[in-house]
């Protein structure tokens, strides 16, 4: 029997080159944020290789093009609602979903805000947090039946390399009490999604789900319509101050990490990861690719501790 051949990936690697020779006919993909950017990108690409794509998104207007464009080149797509910051649309979207699908192969929680000023939602959320991670924290407790009923499915949080700017501050998540900073805001709900997937893929070990974070890299996207010319030329001097330039990628580029997460054979049944540039990063200052991750995300006591404030606050639990 042959050994399949080793496939190599970096930061220039693209969707269609980590997609190369693989058949996802059958397996059907979630994937939140999906009317633009990483999101449509990733959408598009898995349907190219045969996945059927569920667009789950706040804007259908928006996503129709995307969809269209699927369909125009023989994929199969859904389009469905899903406002991340209502509790009540997100209960709906699952409903809809578990009414007319049983298996579900990919979770690609890809939906997300970042920088933004201060918002919250009628619970009095912080919305960076709502968004980023409590939206997804409820999406994913209530398809997990859908995902246990899968041979083998996967949860794809995307997460970012600016989790390091911040660990979940338990003491006040929401800003109730201390100044609000909105790159502090968005760094504790990127440290917030690492966490979760390390605990889901912790509590489901055996039950045939993985969950992976990513980093997937800086691309100019709508998810960057908060940021001032000041905030861009902020993170340009840090990065050049860290000895690390940022350099921009391509939205193919982009999402090629979230893509691979969600299909390459390499990653068949391992979970608790952090991926960056379509690999397994390691720790912040150890050898490996990328930025890697800061120890704060990989706290299980924080893991812990984020899982049960999050089942409270949506009132659905992981079952674990």
């Amino acid at each position: 029997m042959n050994a399949r051949p080793e496939r190599i990936f970096g930061p220039d690697s693209t969707t269609s080159d980590v997609l190369k020779g693989l058949d996802l006919s059958g397996r059907r993909a979630v994937i939140t944020g999906a009317s633009g950017g990483l999101g449509a990108e990733s959408a598009r690409a898995l349907a190219e290789h045969g996945a059927e794509v569920i667009l789950a998104v706040r804007n259908r207007e928006k996503a129709a093009p995307v969809a269209q464009a699927i369909q125009e080149q023989g994929g199969k797509v859904e389009v469905e609602d899903l406002d991340l910051t209502s509790l009540e649309s997100v209960r709906a979207f699952a409903g809809n979903f578990s009414a007319s699908h049983v298996e579900l192969d990919i979770l690609l929680n890809n939906a997300g805000i970042m920088a933004c000023p201060l918002a919250r939602t009628e619970e009095g959320w912080e919305s960076q947090f709502a968004t980023n991670h409590l939206g997804h924290f409820l999406l994913t407790c209530l398809l997990l039946p859908a995902l246990r009923a899968a041979e083998s499915a996967r949860v794809v949080v995307v997460s970012s390399g600016a989790h390091i700017l911040s660990p979940v501050d338990f003491d006040d998540i929401h800003f109730e009490r201390r100044e609000y900073d909105k790159w502090v805001a968005y760094g504790q709900s990127k440290t917030a999604n690492i966490l979760f997937a390390n605990e889901l893929n912790r509590g489901l070990a055996g039950q045939g789900i993985t969950a992976n974070a990513l980093h997937p890299g800086v691309i100019m996207t709508e998810l960057s319509r908060s940021l001032t010319p000041e905030d861009l030329a902020g993170m340009m001097k840090d990065s050049e101050a860290s000895g690390t330039p940022l350099t921009f990628k391509s939205v193919e580029a982009g999402a090629a990490t979230a893509v691979w997460a969600a299909s390459a054979p390499e990653l068949e049944g391992r979970g608790g990861l952090y991926l960056e540039d379509c690999s397994v990063a390691s720790a912040v200052g150890e050898d490996g690719p990328g930025m890697g991750y800061a120890p704060h995300a990989f706290d299980p006591e924080a893991a812990r501790r984020l899982r049960d404030l999050s089942e409270k606050s949506v009132g659905e639990s992981l079952g674990f």
